[in-house]
């Protein structure tokens, strides 16, 4: 009788584990992180949630990372609601071991910011120098960070300056210059002729200390201190509440990059791809566009071109690709700007201005064969200007999303 009931008890436990563990619950558990995933993190550029379900003792091992706390919680919570034992091993970034130093700004004219924490893995975007950076983990002399709009990759310990939140509040509210010029340098005296400190490029960021008769000195995120002429920056509170993002302005801004060769992953004067040129001539003038041409089409308000371009104005972006079939969904691959008189600027090569007219000598047949929408962003969007609170509040974790 003892080893009868000694037999029921344990036919009892392996049940209620079969019950816990089963498939049916195996469903019901991988439906709620990925509906979670789906719901806060649909674009794994922009959102991290990589969370898996693993059975344990009785229930559910929950094990992987997320930087977003408000998905755990309601992953958790919808988990409660199911019959299911479960054990919490996800892991909220920022990582403990890095400690306070979760703060990061751009130290270097460019930081390139790649897929993976090793300098052959691809490019995927660039951020500049003085633009603020939220680490999250550390992999060797790597970091995963996250950029103003959200995108997330890798950069090396050169690239960026890390400090607690203190020294990072103390740099985001002192005055600054934004370099306006295409490309240029620092000096370490106020003269051409001095030793350089770095290179600059379109919108590097530095804290204003004062003038030098012709040169303003500046200092870096990590406190080295150069000299740059006047005539090529400007305060930056007050270049951005003079900028105005209009089509003349626009079209300026591109037609001063022609020439620039194009680089995958860049979006800098050094080399841009198609949406790194589309959002450098925006942010310098004034507004955050999002990174990627894929999100840049899901923002501002379509503009009907189904009887032709008259109806496009300076400014408009013109996305290219492969329409959507029975098979497969549409594939937004490449973007450029119109700038009238037929014409749009774009990033292929380097950056070219090309048209739809047939007649022309630029006629560009390949992208008019591929066309697929056009977008306007101009008093058509709202969350994109560029405020200097925004750009350095790091705490909110919000992205200027594509709405």
């Amino acid at each position: 009788m003892k080893f009868r009931s000694l037999s029921l008890s344990l036919l009892s436990f392996l049940l209620i584990t079969v019950m816990a563990c089963g498939p049916a619950n195996k469903q019901a558990v991988q439906q709620k992180i990925d509906h979670t995933k789906a719901h806060f993190a649909p674009d794994s550029r922009v959102a991290l949630f990589d969370v898996t379900a693993e059975a344990g003792d009785g229930g559910w091992l929950l094990t992987g990372e997320t930087n977003l706390p408000q998905a755990k919680a309601a992953l958790m919570d919808s988990l409660s609601a199911l019959e299911v034992t479960v054990t919490d091993s996800i892991t909220v970034l920022p990582e403990a071991e890095l400690g306070d130093q979760t703060y990061a700004i751009v130290n270097n004219s460019v930081a390139n910011i790649r897929s993976e924490p090793s300098h052959p893995a691809q490019l995927v975007t660039q951020a500049t120098l003085g633009m603020p950076l939220r680490v999250f983990k550390k992999r060797g002399s790597w970091y995963l960070v996250q950029t103003p709009d959200d995108y997330l990759g890798w950069v090396d310990y050169g690239g960026l300056h890390r400090m607690t939140k203190q020294p990072y509040e103390e740099w985001a509210s002192h005055s600054k210059m934004i370099y306006l010029d295409t490309y240029g340098f620092a000096y370490e005296e106020p003269s051409t002729n001095a030793n350089k400190v770095s290179d600059l490029v379109s919108g590097s960021i530095l804290n204003n200390y004062g003038s030098d008769g012709d040169y303003f000195k500046v200092k870096y995120p990590d406190g080295r201190t150069g000299y740059v002429l006047k005539t090529e920056v400007r305060n930056f509170e007050d270049w951005k509440s003079s900028v105005e993002a209009s089509q003349e302005r626009l079209v300026q801004m591109a037609k001063s990059l022609k020439g620039a060769p194009y680089l995958w992953g860049g979006t800098s004067s050094k080399g841009m791809d198609c949406s790194g040129f589309t959002k450098t001539i925006y942010f310098m003038s004034g507004w955050i566009l999002p990174r990627d041409a894929s999100q840049q089409v899901r923002a501002g308000k379509h503009i009907d071109t189904s009887d032709g371009f008259d109806k496009l104005q300076p400014g408009d972006l013109l996305f290219f690709g492969r329409p959507a079939t029975d098979s497969s969904d549409r594939s937004v691959v490449h973007v450029g700007m119109w700038i009238g008189n037929n014409e749009f600027i774009h990033s292929a090569g380097r950056v070219k201005v090309s048209s739809v007219d047939p007649q022309a000598e630029n006629y560009d047949e390949y992208n008019l064969n591929r066309f697929l929408e056009a977008r306007r962003y101009l008093n058509n969007w709202e969350g994109n200007v560029l405020q200097t609170e925004k750009m350095y509040d790091l705490e909110d974790n919000k992205s200027i999303r594509s709405s």
